[in-house]
């Protein structure tokens, strides 16, 4: 009789057990959400300075005031709500400085959404001035399809797109809409 009583509790603890375990499901993304809303960051800096390198030298620094991570969503971004300073530098350390109101960086396809009275200086004295500009940093490409302003040492170009590698040596314009002399 107490042998059976024991196997009678043996067998219940056993399908206790079996029932705990087939009821209970992966929520380790869940989990991860408590106390995190869908529309908040995962996290927040203040007084960012980021320096990225390639084969030793520095190619580019990026200055922020505020940075929002929101590399916990599907396609995740980092957002600067207060700006950025973003320096690009060549093989020969000249640095091209582009200033934006407000920016975006996508971690998946490595592009900077700078947007807001954007300017662009190179070390040659050209500037560029647009309302939103792409930095593919793969590509080490800018681009707009808006409305731009490029200012050159003799010249001051119109038009409603911009193309040119980071060194604007293949800076272009696109349907120009009016060129004109800059005297001194």
């Amino acid at each position: 009789m107490k042998l059976n009583k024991l196997h009678n509790i043996k067998n219940g603890v056993i399908a206790l057990a079996v029932t705990l375990f087939f009821s209970c499901t992966n929520n380790f993304k869940e989990v991860n959400k408590i106390g995190v809303s869908e529309n908040e960051p995962q996290g927040v800096g203040v007084d960012i300075n980021v320096i990225r390198t390639d084969s030793g030298r520095v190619a580019a620094n990026l200055i922020s005031p505020k940075l929002l991570d929101f590399e916990n969503r599907k396609f995740g971004y980092s957002e600067f709500p207060e700006g950025v300073i973003l320096h690009i530098f060549d093989e020969q350390n000249q640095r091209t400085t582009i200033v934006s109101d407000y920016a975006i960086i996508y971690s998946e396809t490595d592009v900077i959404d700078l947007q807001d009275n954007v300017i662009v200086s190179t070390h040659e004295g050209d500037s560029l001035y647009a309302d939103q500009l792409f930095f593919d940093q793969k590509k080490e490409w800018l681009f707009t399809n808006l409305p731009v302003k490029y200012k050159s040492k003799d010249y001051l170009t119109k038009g409603q797109g911009f193309d040119s590698d980071r060194d604007f040596t293949k800076a272009e314009v696109l349907e120009i809409s009016g060129v004109f002399a800059v005297s001194e």
